[in-house]
Order: structure tokens, then C-alpha cells, then sequence
């Protein structure tokens, strides 16, 4: 973490990983091959950590809305570490989950994350899609972030708004229905 901290992506050396980490480097690359397999566990153990910093939403707050609260918490802990930020979204966005078993470690935590948040202990396919397409979303937002296009608050904005489109029409939504009858679709007003 230090020195992908430090450098970025394409300037880190495997082999000055294996000096810091006091290993050979036969060893590290016995448990990882590259630095795509490298910076995606080091991204999953992130996951791991931020989601035992978590604490609950207050009462009376709407799931899409804690959802937004949570992932502008971790976007605010990624950001702290830009390079480091960059380096573990494009390794994890370029690892394939077949090979890199990290990569399903992510995006399944991430997803456990959100559906809890939800309130959400059986997900239907709709639900599951959702969050997965938030999941896309808010990568290109921080990505956006790290490449200098958005600032910000307009990445606080950006996640907040995508939680409440994508979140609020959820499969089991309190008053789907209702709002349905009445011809409301996802509308936000005010």
C-alpha cells in the first residue's frame, strides 16, 4: 500500500514490492502473478475494512439516501490516497474474475455492503442488477474524480443523485406500488 501510495501504477516494480514486503519474489508472485492480481487484493482487503467501519444509518433515514452516506464514506477514504485509489480501481476493473479471485471478493462485498443497507436479506434479480449497475456507476464517478473532471462535491452530488435514481425503484421499495397507481416513476421532487 505504501508504495503503490507513493508511485503510480505503471512506475511500481514487483520486485521492489517483494524487497518491502521481506519475501522473495518467487514467493510473490507465487500468490500474486501480476500487479493487476496485487492491487485488487489490496483493493478487496480495503472492502473488508471499510465495511467493518460501517455503522448503522440513523433511524428515519431512506436506504437509497444511506447507501449515498456510505459510499461517499468510502469514496472520501479511497481519495485520501489517490494514487494508490487509481491504481487499485484500474487493476480491479481490468482483472478478470475467472482468474483474479479478488476481483468476485469486491464486487460481492460491495454488493453485501448495499444490500444491507437496504435492508434488503433476499434480493431479487432486479435488486442484485441495480446494484451492480451502481456499482459501474460509481467507479466511473470516482475514476472521473481521479482524473481531475470532477471535483469533489460534485462526486459527493453525482453518487448521491445515482443512489436515488437507481436505488429508490428498487423491486421492494416501501409504497412501490403505491407510487405506481399514482404515476409516479422515480420522479424526485424538490
Amino acid at each position: 500500500m505504501r508504495i503503490g501510495s507513493e508511485k503510480p501504477l505503471e512506475r511500481v516494480q514487483m520486485h521492489e514490492v517483494a524487497k518491502e514486503a521481506g519475501v522473495a519474489i518467487g514467493t510473490l508472485y507465487r500468490y500474486f502473478p501480476s500487479k493487476v492480481h496485487l492491487f485488487t487484493a489490496v483493493m478487496a482487503d480495503q472492502v473488508d475494512r471499510f465495511r467493518e467501519s460501517i455503522r448503522p444509518p440513523e433511524p428515519g433515514v431512506a436506504p437509497e439516501d444511506a447507501v449515498g452516506e456510505l459510499l461517499v464514506q468510502a469514496s472520501r477514504q479511497l481519495l485520501r490516497r489517490p494514487v494508490l485509489a487509481s491504481a487499485m480501481l484500474q487493476c480491479s476493473g481490468l482483472a478478470n474474475a475467472a482468474t483474479v479471485g479478488d476481483a468476485a471478493r469486491i464486487d460481492n462485498g460491495f454488493r453485501e455492503i448495499i444490500l444491507e443497507a437496504l435492508g434488503i436479506e433476499v434480493p431479487t434479480v432486479k435488486d442484485v442488477t441495480l446494484v451492480r449497475l451502481l456499482m459501474q456507476c460509481w467507479y466511473g464517478v470516482l475514476q472521473s474524480s481521479l482524473n481531475g473532471r470532477a471535483s469533489l462535491s460534485d462526486l459527493e452530488n453525482d453518487i448521491r443523485l445515482a443512489c436515488w435514481l437507481l436505488l429508490a425503484p428498487r423491486s421492494n421499495a416501501p409504497g412501490r406500488e403505491e407510487n405506481q397507481k399514482n404515476g409516479r416513476t422515480g420522479d424526485r421532487e424538490g
